[in-house]
């Protein structure tokens, strides 16, 4: 009887159980849809945002297309200017621009890997009209004029420098390599292309800091130019991972993971000591120049670069400033904050409470940024024996100021104790 009940009872209640199901699975079904749909849009919309960001920052054929259009105009020369505008001279590989207006490319010229670098100006924006061009011409290469002299074009050099690197008495050399430089078909003679073209370099900070850093080591070479657009030495290694990564993309990687990626993909341990020794050389190279004094006005792992053999190349000088134009931009110039007097991404001097405008001395100088770079840069996995003087010596580092009457001896002296620790780590070893 029981059992009998017990039958009753399922047959009576499996259909609704059935039922339920069958109730549910429409529910599920939604839910399913519902997130592949959400996964579809999410994944549409970062490729769209991946390429519109790859079409406004890697514009390289605009920026070929406009050189090679003033080259057979005849408004412009160079020594690179007959192999850019003939094809497969030149080969354009991977775009590394990380700014619309400065378009970089890894390329391959006459067998060397190099980097190309071309500005773009606002006036090249792709919504531009139909006058793009000549825009371009007439801001541009606007300088010299048809009738200018060799000596009012030296003289006219000679002033641009005194402006930008301050008045030294090295500058009239300079001034020389500049002309040298202009005159690459070596016929004693400067043509007015060959003028509008070296001038438009000048106009380029980077440029203008290669050419006062040709003799250093730590900066890539120059090896070509055709009006504004030039080719140095192959793109040094990096030393941030995070540079691999689209440029919308790369603010988000949290420093946790990157601190993580920095010990799997970057050098082992002691190669990082010596891209270090070559970074703090490098900072030597700044400081007190044959050409002045310039500023580290960005300081990042992803400006640090490296050889083949880890030797340490400046990856970008774009924000790497002359003391002359710093100071220049601090003179007079009223604030609240010492955020009010800031040049570039962290070259910042204090703001005086009671005049309201910016003082001359940066507060941080060179070494002690790139001493609280490296603190993230070298003590992870640092050898134990090591890890403790060298966190001592990086900490005193980073607390130097940017004042007047530290920045000689003081200064010299935590450099040299820094190399030297660095150094001996790693000297009579196949890091060497």
């Amino acid at each position: 009887m029981r059992r009998l009940r017990r039958l009753a009872h399922l047959v009576l209640f499996c259909p609704f159980s059935k039922g339920l199901q069958q109730g549910r699975l429409p529910g599920l079904r939604v839910r399913y849809v519902f997130l592949v749909w959400l996964g579809v849009f999410a994944g549409s919309w970062l490729a769209y945002v991946n390429y519109s960001s790859y079409a406004e920052l890697c514009r390289g054929h605009v920026c070929q297309a406009v050189i090679c259009d003033q080259y057979r105009k005849g408004i412009i020369s160079g020594s690179l200017c007959q192999d850019l505008c003939q094809p497969h001279k030149v080969e354009w590989r991977t775009c590394l621009s990380s700014a619309p207006g400065q378009q970089v490319y890894s390329g391959l010229w006459q067998g060397k890997e190099v980097t190309i670098k071309c500005g773009i100006e606002e006036s090249l924006h792709p919504k531009a009209g139909p006058d793009v061009a000549p825009r371009r011409e007439l801001v541009l290469f606007d300088k010299p004029t048809r009738g200018t002299s060799i000596k009012e074009f030296r003289e006219m050099t000679l002033s641009f420098l005194k402006a930008n690197l301050g008045d030294l008495p090295s500058l009239p050399a300079l001034v020389g390599q500049v002309l040298l430089m202009a005159d690459f078909n070596r016929d004693s003679r400067v043509s007015l292309a060959e003028a509008k073209s070296v001038w438009a370099l000048l106009q380029r900070n980077e440029f203008l800091l290669l050419l006062s850093l040709q003799e250093k080591e730590h900066a890539s070479r120059l090896l070509g130019f055709c009006g504004d657009l030039y080719i140095t030495e192959g793109v040094p290694h990096g030393s941030w991972p995070g540079a691999t990564l689209p440029p919308l993309l790369r603010p988000l990687l949290p420093p946790a993971l990157h601190h993580t990626l920095q010990q799997w993909l970057g050098p082992a341990w002691p190669w990082r000591a010596k891209i270090a020794i070559g970074l703090l050389e490098f900072v030597e190279e700044l400081f007190h120049g044959a050409y002045g004094t310039f500023y580290m006005c960005e300081t990042t792992l992803a400006n640090v670069g490296y050889t083949a053999q880890y030797d340490f190349r400046m990856a970008d000088l774009q924000q790497v400033a002359p003391e002359a134009t710093v100071r220049r931009f601090l003179q007079g110039r009223r604030c609240e904050h010492s955020s009010d007097c800031t040049y570039g991404r962290d070259c910042r001097a204090p703001c005086d409470p009671l005049t309201r405008q910016c003082k001359g001395d940066l507060i941080q100088p060179n070494l002690a940024k790139v001493c609280e770079l490296l603190r993230a840069y070298l003590l992870p996995g640092a050898p134990p024996d090591l890890r403790e003087e060298l966190s001592r010596q990086l900490r005193a580092c980073t607390t130097l100021s940017g004042l007047a009457s530290q920045v000689e001896a003081h200064h010299a002296l935590v450099l040299s104790h820094l190399k030297t620790l660095l150094w001996k780590k790693i000297s009579n070893t196949q890091y060497s």
